[in-house]
């Protein structure tokens, strides 16, 4: 507020608005009901929550009419009643619009309360003393919301470090519910490395935040360490959402895990995304933008064991069912031979249209193509990795002693 000097008021001004204080706050009420239906359609106890803001605000206008020396308006007192309630039920712009209301009742009776003279006075004081209680208004709602983003972040926070550790228990599940994450469906967990950017992490994870809302989806965030990392919720292609928001990361590789059903599910979308995240450096051809998925053979020789599973149930195991015999001797003799049709032709004995023949049925068994050199690459480890988990386990006695299998064959009968 001012502290400019200003003319006083009449004693027969200030006595008139003193005395109209009940009805002043019975207008406003009234109106309040007949031009706002968002008041209307306030439960009774909070109706009476604003009603209270209502009285508080005439009251005050009217002590700091009067011209005490230390009655300067403080304007956010007039909020002091139910401050939480308020910003809770009650928007900013509504709380305008209830200002804007008593403003309207007290100037409609400018000429039946001031006296011959103070009509200006009366009107321009009403004018000054609503411009500080929306400043107020402002304010009230600008620290709501401030307490509340920390609140909000903490629980962020804490939700996606239960996601990291696989702890989708009762606790994650009420804090993903304040979060409004109960039921978001299509989480996708998204890891690559924090941007330097002036902020630090906070505006790091901000900037992120807001690209993401861009695009509608839903978005929890945090820094941890040197790592950005974003669980996308509500989306069916985050790829086209991560590659829209690539620029909020840092450099290097950003990596995106599977989609899973739920945010309860976002475990397993987490661990091959951080999985992928660490074997990337093997791979250098590897687009900046990269689904766990595509990082398979990496993951594997790092000695991800979900991965080294993923890669033996889709080339391996399929190859090694029944009647498929024809199908993984060619795989294992056209990888021998260099990817060479002809040279596996002669080693079959067979023709190369039917090596091609053989080439397409594992590539729709399996999805991956022999012929281009990565999948050649990764369904050979996916060979290995089969064999090695079919053969008998090993352990050494000693040292320096012969291996002996860990389990031994039945004794045959005669």
């Amino acid at each position: 507020m001012s502290t400019r000097e200003r003319r006083r008021p009449s004693s027969e001004t200030s006595r008139a608005v003193d005395r109209s204080a009940g009805e002043l706050v019975t207008l406003a009420a009234r109106r309040m009901e007949e031009h706002l239906g968002w008041y209307r359609d306030l439960p009774a106890e909070e109706r009476s929550q604003v009603g209270l803001v209502a009285h508080a605000g005439i009251a005050q206008f009217i002590e700091w009419f009067r011209g005490d020396e230390d009655s300067s308006p403080s304007a956010i007192s007039i909020f002091a009643n139910a401050p939480q309630e308020l910003t809770r039920t009650v928007s900013l712009r509504q709380t305008l619009d209830l200002v804007r209301t008593v403003v309207d009742v007290v100037e409609s009776h400018v000429e039946t309360l001031a006296s011959p003279g103070d009509e200006q006075l009366l009107r321009e004081s009403v004018l000054r003393f609503s411009r500080e209680i929306a400043f107020a208004a402002a304010e009230v709602y600008a620290g709501a919301a401030e307490a509340r983003g920390a609140w909000d972040a903490r629980l962020e926070a804490l939700v996606v470090d239960a996601v990291l550790r696989g702890e989708a228990d009762e606790s994650m599940q009420s804090r993903a519910s304040a979060l409004g994450w109960g039921d978001v469906a299509h989480v996708t967990f998204v890891v690559g490395t924090t941007p330097l950017v002036n902020g630090g992490a906070a505006a790091a994870v901000d900037t992120l935040r807001r690209a993401v809302r861009h695009e509608r989806v839903e978005a929890l965030a945090i820094v941890q360490r040197s790592r950005l990392i974003a669980i996308l919720g509500g989306t069916e292609d985050p790829l086209a959402v991560v590659s829209a928001v690539a620029h909020c990361f840092g450099d290097g590789p950003i990596v995106i895990g599977p989609t899973v059903p739920h945010l309860f599910a976002a475990g397993r979308s987490a661990r091959a995304a951080l999985s992928g995240l660490s074997a990337a450096a093997a791979w250098p051809a590897a687009p900046r933008i990269v689904e766990s998925q595509a990082l398979l053979p990496e993951r594997a020789l790092a000695g991800d064991v979900p991965a080294q599973r993923r890669l033996i149930d889709q080339v391996h195991r399929p190859l090694t069912r029944s009647g498929q015999l024809a199908l993984l001797t060619t795989a294992e003799t056209y990888l021998e031979a260099g990817r060479s049709l002809e040279a596996t032709a002669r080693a079959l004995f067979i023709h190369p249209n039917t090596v091609r023949y053989r080439l397409g049925r594992i590539d729709d068994l399996t999805g991956f193509d022999l012929t281009t050199p990565r999948d050649a690459w990764a369904a050979r480890i996916a060979l290995v990795l089969g064999r090695l988990a079919a053969a008998p386990r090993m352990t050494r006695l000693s040292t320096t002693g012969p291996l002996e299998e860990t389990s031994k064959p039945a004794p045959t009968t005669s």
